[in-house]
């Protein structure tokens, strides 16, 4: 008799954690299958300080294959699932295609950049979700400290050296915190910057920074950003993006380069091409991560909306902390549907938040108790560590050497504008100047027959980050990705015009 199969869709919080919680509870009693676009698992807590130069993009990645012993990694992104069937349908790096059958299925998909209809953001806004969008943004900053330096043009320069970040949230209250320290550092000592400073702008439509959060934690971070120099804007948004700046909902019209996206996230769109019972976006999913009327099937991470049984009535947040502690549960509930073991709720109280905002600042409130201070940066960084699953050594070599060494203020030119589009189903992944020929399905590789509920459509969608990365084929660049077909050129993303200067 065969053992069952197991695939698990996505590698990020909640697939990871299924991957490496099933290989001790099923070890040599399945076979676990794990797809994925890329092959590590990023940490995506710390992509901040990537982006601000602290920590080497390695850092913050960790091997599937060098910590997954037992799983079998299969490099490509799903763009259909056949629930009758039972397949798995992907696309591999080069074009390939093939399709995965299984006994039960792990949807852990993730997110994507969240969009809102505000003419120009698509064209001139950059995500922050993968790691590619990390080094672009790093290099990025890092080139218009540059040119603005090298410029005669007092208002170029003022341009050049203003840095927007749209949404005051987790992520970004961390890469303003992180970037205004980066520029910082960038401009210390030179004379074309005797007195002067870049200027980072946060603007929200909330009352307050991380509104999700407790008010204490919120006044903290609010006044390390106020007191390092950040230009905090609450109730502002953006109305506008244009080349040379953004109009803001105020009516003021800010002169920038560079305009991050950091408002949120949305569901991956995987989840729903299932055609299944849907909650904003996510996969409605019973306690125990089952999908009703398909128990074969689970769930978990951003992609699914599991009820909150501490707060009966509303479903879990999208967040890496009850991504994480759902995938322990999925594979403890997948395991006992195999019969080894009982099932089990997911039920999670909530252990504190901590955000880390350069230096030795943070703001942490562990176990409810709120914390400032170097004593909150290093609970924080503390709690990255012992969170992390791989790469703790390297990772607190690089904060020791980045505490006793001026950073590397330099621009390595490996992620173009437009391989990094905001509108994009697959951040984990930069696009490549020419995507790679489709070959035609045969009866071994494809579900091109196939009848299941997914949607067809996804063909050209790419995957997402998030807590999943599952992914899906990505689509024709729009706006921002405009230049694919010439990779050799400089970023032209915020170039507004052909011959005016702009972003290379």
């Amino acid at each position: 008799m065969s053992r069952p199969r197991i695939v698990i869709v996505g590698a990020g919080f909640a697939g990871y954690r299924t991957a490496r919680t099933l290989e001790r509870l099923a070890r040599n009693k399945a076979d676990i299958t794990l797809l994925n676009p890329t092959d590590y698992f990023l940490y995506l807590p710390l992509l901040p300080q990537v982006a601000a130069g602290i920590l080497e993009p390695r850092r913050v990645t960790v091997s599937l294959t060098g910590t997954l012993r037992h799983t079998r990694l299969v490099l490509g992104e799903a763009d259909e699932i056949d629930l009758d069937a039972r397949t798995v349908r992907y696309a591999d790096p080069e074009g390939g295609v093939g399709a995965l059958t299984y006994d039960r299925l792990v949807l852990a998909a993730g997110s994507v950049n969240k969009l809102l209809p505000i003419p120009g953001v698509a064209e001139h806004a950059h995500g922050f979700r993968g790691l590619p969008e990390a080094l672009y943004l790093r290099d990025h900053v890092t080139r218009q400290v540059e040119l603005a330096a090298g410029s005669e043009d007092p208002k170029a320069c003022r341009s050049r050296c203003t840095f927007v970040v749209v949404g005051a949230g987790y992520t970004g209250t961390e890469v303003a915190a992180q970037g205004q320290l980066f520029t910082d550092e960038l401009v210390r000592g030179q004379p074309r910057w005797d007195g002067v400073r870049p200027r980072w702008m946060l603007l929200d439509i909330a009352e307050r920074v991380m509104p999700e959060m407790d008010e204490r934690l919120s006044a903290t971070a609010d006044r390390v950003l106020r007191q390092r120099g950040v230009d905090v804007r609450m109730g502002t948004s953006v109305k506008e993006a244009t080349p040379t700046g953004v109009l803001l909902s105020d009516g003021e019209f800010v002169d920038t380069r560079t305009l991050v996206w950091c408002v949120g996230v949305r569901p991956d769109p995987l989840a729903e091409s299932l055609g299944l019972p849907m909650e904003r976006g996510r996969l409605l999913v019973e306690p125990t991560l089952q999908v009703p009327g398909r128990p074969e099937v689970f769930a978990c991470g951003d992609a699914a909306a599991v009820p909150d049984l501490t707060k009966p009535g509303s479903y879990t947040p999208m967040t890496a902390q009850h991504a994480w502690r759902q995938g322990k549960v999925a594979a403890l509930n997948v395991a006992a549907s195999l019969g080894r073991g009982e099932p089990k709720p997911y039920r999670h109280s909530d252990l504190g938040f901590v955000v880390d905002l350069g230096g030795v600042k943070a703001a942490a409130n562990p176990l409810g108790i709120p914390l400032s201070g170097p004593v909150a940066g290093a609970v924080t960084r503390g709690y990255h560590l012992a969170a992390m699953p791989g790469n703790r050594v390297r990772v607190a070599a690089d904060w020791l050497l980045d505490a006793v060494l001026p950073r590397q203020g330099v621009q390595l030119g490996l992620v173009r504008s437009w391989s990094v589009p905001l509108d994009t189903a697959s951040p984990e992944l930069a696009k490549a100047p020419y995507a790679p020929a489709k070959p035609e399905a045969d009866g071994h590789g494809s579900a091109s027959g196939s009848t299941g509920t997914a949607a067809s459509g996804r063909t050209g969608e790419a995957a997402s980050a998030g807590d999943g990365a599952a992914g899906k084929k990505t689509p024709e660049p729009t706006g921002a990705a405009r230049g694919r077909g010439t990779p050799e050129r400089t970023d032209t993303s915020h170039t507004p015009a052909p011959g005016a200067e702009g972003d290379s």
